[in-house]
């Protein structure tokens, strides 16, 4: 496993946010990127608040040039005041709700970078909305937040990711999934992930979401990896972060004043720390295609439908599965035809 079990040790007993365990700049420290990756170009979707933004702060340091999305600029620009520079790290218009608004986000991203994108990120997402909400296009909001929009916007910067790709430096794209896809036992039918059929649940929904996150990278991979696209997904960790702005406050409450998740809970930057290894980690160089969570590979864990369960299950890896999403993502997008 080489460097990926450099922080197992942290990860053994944890003691709750700002424990032992790493933040996302003391990865970037340990892989001696600070500075190395000027001329380099990072998008980053969902980097305005939580885990999303200190991904941002941390690969900053890496003197890499950041474009970041943002639904609602004057909130991102308040958000945002200490990292963003023009030039070097600025904002992007984009609602991932709405395929009109990624298409222009991501014209106007290429036109920035002239047509460079080395590594993508998706940070956004959604989750504990009480009540079947549809975008205006129609989806299901927890999987347009969580999966589909990222899904439209990696189809439309595919082309700069694997133009960009060169032997010393492959091209990475990173998605933000979670342990909830454990709970997902399969994705829903391809008539239904909109929950036409009825059976609306949050939980179902978020869970459906972050399985179709994990199936996107393990395709992408599948796809891309011979042309130097590689691409990986992980878990976070449990971080008490804005995305829960949905949930019922009891609940919320009720999980926080629990010892037992107290404990395992981690700061928004050991939240990051996952997401900053998976684009920049020499771990990852050349290859992908795998679920990652506490800044390692993840072990096969218990089929227990567990969402704060740890380790991969046997859906998290499933071909035929990645195969039937992305065929039905490229139609729901508008995309029918496009490799």
């Amino acid at each position: 496993m080489g460097s990926s079990s450099r922080y197992a040790a942290a990860h053994l007993d944890p003691q709750g946010a700002g424990d032992a365990r790493p933040t996302a700049l003391q990865i970037i420290q340990d892989e001696s990127v600070e500075g190395k990756l000027a001329g380099k170009v990072i998008v980053i979707a969902g980097a305005t608040s939580g885990i999303g933004l200190e991904t941002a702060r941390a690969l900053k340091a890496t003197g890499a040039t950041l474009l970041l999305t943002a639904r609602n600029l004057a909130k991102a620009h308040k958000n945002l005041a200490g990292i963003l520079e023009p030039g070097v790290v600025s904002l992007v218009e984009m609602d991932l709700d709405s395929f009109r608004s990624i298409r222009t986000g991501a014209e106007r991203i290429l036109s920035t970078t002239k047509g460079q994108v080395n590594i993508l990120i998706n940070s956004a997402g959604v989750m504990g909305l009480q009540s079947r909400t549809l975008t205006e296009d129609g989806i299901e909001a927890h999987f347009s937040s969580n999966y589909l929009g990222f899904f439209l916007l990696f189809q439309l910067l595919k082309r700069a990711l694997l133009a960009s790709a060169t032997p010393a430096f492959h091209s990475r794209v990173v998605v933000v999934s979670s342990s909830a896809h454990r709970a997902a036992a399969a994705l829903p039918a391809s008539d239904n992930y909109n929950f036409e059929k009825g059976g609306y649940s949050h939980e179902a929904a978020y869970n459906n979401a972050k399985l179709a996150a994990v199936y996107l990278a393990n395709k992408i991979e599948r796809e891309y990896g011979a042309q130097g696209l590689h691409a990986t997904s992980l878990h976070p960790g449990a971080i008490h972060t804005d995305i829960g702005r949905h949930m019922p406050p009891e609940f919320v409450q009720g999980l926080m004043s629990d010892p037992g998740i107290r404990k395992i809970l981690k700061s928004a930057e050991q939240g990051a720390a996952t997401t900053v290894w998976a684009a920049v980690g020499k771990e990852w160089e050349g290859k992908g295609g795998r679920y990652l969570e506490d800044v390692k590979e993840a072990e096969r864990g218990e089929d227990d439908g567990q969402a704060f369960g740890v380790g991969w299950v046997k859906q998290t890896y499933d071909a035929e599965e990645e195969d039937r999403l992305w065929r039905d993502s490229l139609r729901m997008v508008g995309l029918e035809g496009e490799a």
